[in-house]
C-alpha cells in the first residue's frame, strides 16, 4: 500500500502539469501519440544523465565549497540535464509537420521535461518518502515545468523566426541551463539565509513561466467552422488582433 502511495504522490504533479499544458494548447492541439513519445524521450533522458554523471564527479575531490556546488549545480545537473532533454525535443519533434505554430514548442519541451521528472521524482519519492513527495510537488517538478517552458518558448520562437533561428536556438539551451543551475545551487550551497533567496527564486520562476505561457498563446488562431469555409474547400481562420501581429512578424 505504501508504495501505490509513493508512485501516486511522484507522478500527480507530472499528470496535472502535462494536463494543465494540453488544456491551455487550445483549437490545434497536438497528437496524442507524439505527445506520449515526448513523455517517454523525456524518461529515456535520465538513462544518459545517469551515464554521464559516473564520468562528471572526476572533479569533486579538488573542489570545495562554493567551488564545488557550483560545479554540480550548473554542471552535473543544470547543464548535463537540459542538453539532453533539449535533444531529445529537437530529435523528436523540430522537424515535425505538427510543431506548426509558437506554442507547440512549450506544448513539447514541457512533456520531455515532465518525463524526465517523472523518473526523476519516482526516485526520490521511494527513497525520501511521503515528506519528499509533498516538497517536491510545489518545487522541483514544478521547476522542471518552467525549465521546459523557457526552452520552449525560445524553440517556438526559432521556429517561426528564420531570421534569429541561431541566436534563438542557443537561447532555447542556456536559459533553462541558467534556471536550473541557479536552482540547484541556492539548494546545494547550504547556507540557511539561502532559504529566503530559494522561495523568492521559485515565486520568480512561477510568474516567468505564466508568462511565457500566455505570451506565445495569444499568438493561437481559431479556425471557423467548416460551414464557414471558403469556396474552394479550404478552412479558414477567425483574425483577432493577434493575428495580425502574426502575419506581419513573419513578414518582416
Amino acid at each position: 500500500m505504501i508504495y501505490f502511495t509513493y508512485l501516486s504522490l511522484a507522478i500527480a504533479p507530472v499528470l496535472i502539469i502535462t494536463i494543465y499544458i494540453y488544456v491551455r494548447d487550445k483549437f490545434n492541439r497536438e497528437p496524442f501519440w507524439l505527445l506520449t513519445l515526448s513523455l517517454a524521450g523525456g524518461m529515456f533522458s535520465v538513462v544518459p544523465v545517469l551515464i554521464t554523471g559516473m564520468f562528471s564527479g572526476f572533479p569533486l575531490p579538488y573542489l570545495n565549497g562554493i567551488q564545488r556546488s557550483v560545479y554540480e549545480a550548473f554542471f552535473q545537473a543544470g547543464f548535463v540535464e537540459e542538453m539532453f532533454k533539449y535533444l531529445v525535443v529537437l530529435l523528436l519533434v523540430w522537424r515535425s509537420r505538427h510543431f506548426d505554430e509558437r506554442f507547440d514548442g512549450i506544448v513539447y519541451a514541457v512533456f520531455v521535461s515532465m518525463g524526465f521528472a517523472l523518473v526523476e521524482n519516482i526516485m526520490y519519492v521511494f527513497d525520501g518518502g511521503i515528506g519528499t513527495g509533498l516538497i517536491r510537488i510545489v518545487t522541483a517538478v514544478p521547476a522542471h515545468a518552467i525549465f521546459g517552458i523557457s526552452m520552449g518558448y525560445y524553440l517556438g520562437m526559432a521556429k517561426f523566426n528564420p531570421w534569429r533561428r541561431s541566436s534563438y536556438l542557443a537561447l532555447a539551451f542556456v536559459v533553462p541551463w541558467l534556471l536550473h543551475g541557479f536552482y540547484d545551487f541556492v539548494i546545494m550551497a547550504g547556507y540557511d539565509w539561502l532559504l529566503l533567496v530559494f522561495v523568492i527564486y521559485l515565486i520568480f520562476m512561477y510568474i516567468y513561466g505564466f508568462r511565457k505561457i500566455r505570451e506565445l498563446a495569444r499568438y493561437k488562431v481559431k479556425p471557423v467552422k467548416e460551414t464557414e469555409s471558403d469556396q474552394t474547400g479550404n478552412i479558414n481562420f477567425t483574425e483577432t488582433e493577434n493575428t495580425k501581429d502574426y502575419g506581419t512578424e513573419e513578414q518582416s
